[in-house]
């Protein structure tokens, strides 16, 4: 693979796309607001091929009914594989600092997954080829936002969260899951139109018990094989040595 930086980023005005605290746009088109729980999972697509759960990261100050949420990981399940995206905590914002940590855990590897940046740092394209593609960005609450939406946000943590956009190939008609069910060939939007924030709920169906779980009311995630959790490496960019065969530049490639 030539060693190269993908130019794409989320666009979070697009299908796909899950953004802020947070706000998605579904395949249908419409925009809705998701918020879960904090420290939470959420199956956001399931399939019988594909998997992906995010996880909350938030806060509820005092006098709030709920939790402000953001995404803070993201989990993909795939034949016998499972791959998590997370970005890392951290006080303040740096610019130069990369906030992205990967794992990748698996006892076969028939199916690849490839990981690509799309910006020196904090920006990345992954590619599960002829299944899907999610580009992701991770970025920091503002000061402007914490002051436009009161979140009351500590001094002690920026909360880095991920914005990303998903593109995907051949998805079932009875694909699941909080974003996944917007590409049901049917599928009626819930969502209130004319509102500033329109509310989709389904916590109770959609909740899992880890970020590589797909054991939700609703999920129909079919797994080929038992997960490695034993088999894991965790793999920050700014530490990688790219010299070996399976590293190329600043794209992963991860295959039999």
């Amino acid at each position: 693979m030539q060693s190269r930086v993908r130019n794409r980023k989320p666009n979070c005005n697009g299908p796909g796309s899950a953004c802020l605290d947070p706000r998605f746009i579904g395949g249908d088109g419409i925009v809705f607001y998701f918020h879960g729980k904090k420290n939470e999972h959420f199956s956001l697509v399931s399939d019988p091929n594909l998997q992906i759960n995010d996880r909350f990261i938030g806060l509820r100050p005092e006098g709030r009914s709920r939790d402000y949420t953001w995404i803070q990981a993201l989990g993909l399940l795939f034949d016998s594989n499972s791959f998590t995206l997370e970005a890392t905590p951290s006080a303040t914002w740096d610019d130069e600092i990369d906030h992205l940590k990967f794992s990748y855990n698996g006892v076969d590897r028939e199916t690849s997954i490839r990981v690509e940046r799309a910006s020196s740092k904090n920006s990345v394209l992954v590619t599960l080829p002829e299944v899907a593609e999610i580009s992701v960005n991770v970025v920091p609450v503002t000061k402007e936002d914490d002051k436009i939406h009161n979140y009351q946000i500590p001094s002690d943590d920026c909360f880095a969260h991920l914005e990303v956009q998903f593109r995907f190939y051949g998805l079932s008609s009875n694909v699941e899951g909080v974003l996944g069910r917007t590409y049901q060939p049917d599928f009626k939007n819930p969502a209130k139109a004319g509102v500033a924030m329109p509310v989709v709920g389904g916590e109770y169906k959609y909740k899992t018990t880890s970020l590589v779980s797909a054991d939700c009311f609703a999920c129909v995630f079919t797994q080929a094989g038992m997960l490695d959790q034993t088999d894991s490496r965790v793999m920050d960019y700014g530490k990688l040595d790219c010299t070996g065969n399976t590293f190329s530049g600043n794209g992963i490639v991860y295959r039999k």
